[in-house]
């Protein structure tokens, strides 16, 4: 009887260290606390733990795990003592049924002990990992089911396997799910989308398998019972299948780095073994030389024994997220083994027509099973094809928001540089203007200090006054010109919006506008540079006047007040503005204000972490808000003595 033997495909989990760690760390506390050091909790650092759920209590799977971690040597050597025990037995005992028993126990136990020491991978990983560690314990399950059913026959019923065995599919099954985990590439970073088209190309290559083995195998099994030809399609089909699975992971082995390198070195020497020994074995078989125990079985054992240290001893981790792949060849590579299996079927099918030795069942029995797996992998082409456009179709649309955001980036740097010139050649222009100002200044104190008559005095008083303002007024903008800070202090919005609607009563006078003024009684203290506010409050007034006139509208209200921690300044016109339905629209910055000065008030509020708002209806008159964080009543008291409104324009409150 011949008797086939198999790979296995280990994978990579994430590091047990932190939990290691996290226990050691208690033992350690409770030794200092014995000692009566003084100290109150171990800190661990919060970024110790890739996986937060290490410090939860978890499930009783989860103590089980931490107790096989913690014998992990003794359960290595209690390994190498089962394949000593199998080396022993097959140089000192005879050819009888007690080897034969012994050496299927004992290889029954190393794959038991293989597909538990991958259990733990599988539970404490997340994502990907748990998806790759549980395709390994799978493909490890099935061969420990076959070796289940070997022993059941041999040793149970004493009889030897059926040369027809349906269990054989298992046998062929199980590297699947291990071609599948190396698929996964837990060792390269991954978006969902990459993650998810390539689960579907190697879900399409593993259909194609599974037909592989339907097409060239069961036909000789249930169609036309013939064990030699079953045997031989059998023995082909499966070391195709070994040599394609070695290939991957020599790939894999080459394409990785660091711990994943060693494991996948790993790996591949103990598939390696495997596939050797399974050479080896049915060479020993076909001159009637092989028997279970003999010492053909010490390679085949010793792969199985490999499994358990590398489920044991494994530490790797998930790749970090935002890592680019090195290997972006693997995708591609994969779509086109894909779509090779596909265009594949049709050769398949004319090979099943042309052999005209195949018996007419077998034929026919290809013929449907051919066009069944193309419908299929007809589905699973279509459905990658449509998430392929879906993506593509997003990569298009954010290509054009990358684009459209370089564009806008552009044109702000491009703003900023003339900002840039504008601020230096401001800065150049006021120091100019600081000469004439100052001796303005001088002369005209110095004639307050001269006999004048009282409509003379008040005359030069109201130069002075508007000397030093324009001073003050050169002095902000060469501030604003160079960015510097602003000079914050304690400063009364109501007081400054008098300042400014009197500053502005020349502009509404003439224009024929009344004002209107509506504060609050209690003070408006914020922090902030009055210059800079004043600018801001004077700046927003005139643009307003000019809208108002502009709408052939004749009253602007100015009214102030304090709610919840913020100081609103509201500017609106109270007047119709033309017929029409009513439509409110509210937006931020200052779309219906225009003027150079506005981006300098924007640029000042946001010093002083306040904004501009506007509300506009089309059968209502527009509303301009200013708001600006006012002063906590427990630090009124720190105000100063100042009214915060420079000296040199100290105004009258105007009502």
């Amino acid at each position: 009887m011949l008797r086939i033997l198999l790979i296995r495909k280990i994978g990579s989990k994430q590091n047990f260290a932190p939990l290691s760690f996290f226990f050691a760390t208690k033992e350690l506390s409770k030794v200092l606390q014995l000692l009566n050091y003084p100290i109150t909790q171990l800190q661990i650092p919060p970024d110790y733990f890739r996986n937060r759920d290490l410090l939860q209590p978890q499930s009783k799977m989860a103590g089980r795990i931490v107790f096989l971690r913690t014998y992990c040597k003794p359960w290595t050597a209690a390994v190498a003592a089962c394949l000593a025990t199998l080396v022993l037995a097959a140089l000192i005992l005879p050819h009888s049924f007690r080897l034969t028993a012994l050496s299927d126990v004992i290889q029954c136990l190393l794959l038991f002990s293989g597909t538990v020491s991958l259990i733990p991978h599988a539970v404490r990983s997340r994502g990907r990992l748990r998806l790759f560690w549980t395709l390994i314990a799978t493909g490890i399950a099935l061969w420990f089911s076959y070796q289940l059913f070997w022993t059941y026959h041999e040793v149970w019923l004493r009889t030897d396997v059926p040369d027809l065995c349906a269990a054989d599919i298992i046998l062929f099954l199980h590297i699947v799910p291990l071609m599948a985990a190396l698929a996964l590439r837990p060792h390269a970073p991954q978006d969902e989308y990459a993650a998810r088209l390539r689960r579907l190309d190697f879900a399409l290559m593993m259909v194609w398998w599974a037909y592989l083995y339907v097409l060239i195998v069961i036909p000789w099994q249930y169609i036309v019972a013939n064990v030699p030809a079953y045997a031989n399609n059998l023995n082909s089909l499966y070391l195709i299948e070994k040599l394609a699975f070695l290939g991957a992971v020599f790939l894999a082995w080459m394409g990785s780095k660091d711990g994943w390198k060693i494991f996948y070195a790993s790996l591949f020497g103990a598939s390696l073994i495997y596939a050797a020994s399974s050479y080896v074995a049915n060479w020993a078989l076909s001159r009637h030389a092989y028997y279970s125990g003999s010492l053909y079985d010490i390679p085949l054992a010793v792969s199985m024994a490999w499994i358990t240290v590398i489920g044991l001893w494994t530490r790797e981790r998930e790749p970090q997220a935002g890592v680019p792949s090195t290997s972006t060849s693997h995708g591609v590579w994969l779509a086109r083994l894909g779509m090779i299996a596909a265009f594949s079927l049709p050769l398949f099918a004319a090979w099943a027509l042309l052999d005209t030795v195949l018996p007419p069942p077998i034929r026919s029995f290809r013929l449907v099973l051919t066009l069944a797996a193309a419908i299929l992998m007809g589905v699973m082409v279509f459905v990658r094809q449509r998430l392929l456009d879906r993506e593509l179709l997003r990569l298009l649309t954010h290509s054009r928001e990358s684009l459209a955001n370089l564009k806008r980036l552009q044109a702000q740097i491009t703003e900023s540089e003339k900002l840039a010139s504008i601020g230096q050649l401001v800065g150049g222009v006021t120091h100019e203007l600081n000469n004439p100002i100052a001796a303005m200044l001088g002369y005209s104190d110095l004639l307050l200090t001269t006999p004048l008559n009282p409509e003379q005095y008040e005359l030069a008083g109201k130069i002075g006054q508007h000397v030093r303002r324009t001073k003050s007024l050169v002095a902000s903008l060469l501030s604003f010109a160079r960015q510097g800070p602003a000079a914050m202090a304690p400063v009364d919005l109501k007081t400054l919006l008098r300042t400014a609607v009197k500053l502005s009563q020349p502009q509404w006078q003439a224009l024929k506008i009344e004002v209107r003024t509506d504060f609050s009684q209690e003070p408006l203290l914020v922090r902030g540079d009055s210059n800079q506010l004043l600018q801001v409050c004077v700046q927003i007034i005139n643009d307003a006047l000019h809208a108002v006139n502009q709408l052939s509208s004749r009253t602007l209200t100015i009214a102030a007040e304090s709610k919840d921690g913020i100081a609103f300044i509201d500017i609106s016109d109270t007047s119709l503005a033309g017929g029409g339905s009513a439509e409110n629209t509210e937006k931020e910055e200052d779309q219906t204000l225009s003027g150079l000065g506005l981006s300098a008030c924007q640029g000042i509020l946001r010093q002083h972490h306040g904004r501009i708002l506007w509300q506009q209806h089309r059968n209502m008159g527009t509303n301009i808000r200013v708001e600006i964080p006012v002063i906590p009543p427990a630090l009124e008291k720190e105000k100063s003595t100042e009214s915060g409104v420079p000296v040199m324009w100290q105004p009258q409150p105007f009502s």
